[in-house]
């Protein structure tokens, strides 16, 4: 959190790293994609696994999948999986803790007011 407080206030808020993903194809392809979300933007678990099924030419791909992998991201600050959020608007599955995410989105003016963290939560 302080990295990227630290960055916005200089006003770095692109920029890229070498990053060599030690995953499964599956997950490097997911962390990949949460690579290019944009600083103070969103997407969703859904709308990660259509862009999968797109590239795969499959006709579609699993949320939860996505979720699990996006869930074995090592470097979360950096490969921000802060920025996946539920597509009803839950917040969940967050490793480095919900009230870090919630920051996190707050900080880079991604907050929305219906985001949520639901009663039965996977986020710790």
């Amino acid at each position: 959190v302080l990295i990227i407080f630290v960055l916005s206030c200089t006003g770095l808020i692109d920029f890229s790293l070498p990053l060599h993903f030690t995953g499964s194809d599956f997950q490097n392809e997911v962390w990949g994609i949460l690579s290019a979300i944009p600083y103070g933007q969103t997407t969703t678990y859904g709308e990660i696994a259509k862009q999968l099924a797109q590239r795969r030419e499959v006709p579609r791909m699993s949320a939860q999948a996505v979720g699990g992998a996006v869930g074995k991201n090592e470097i979360s600050i950096i490969v921000p999986c802060h920025r996946v959020v539920g597509t009803n608007g839950t917040l969940t599955g967050y490793a480095g803790r919900i009230r870090r995410k919630i920051a996190l989105l707050k900080l880079e003016g991604a907050w929305k007011e219906n985001y949520y963290v639901p009663k039965k939560s996977t986020a710790p």
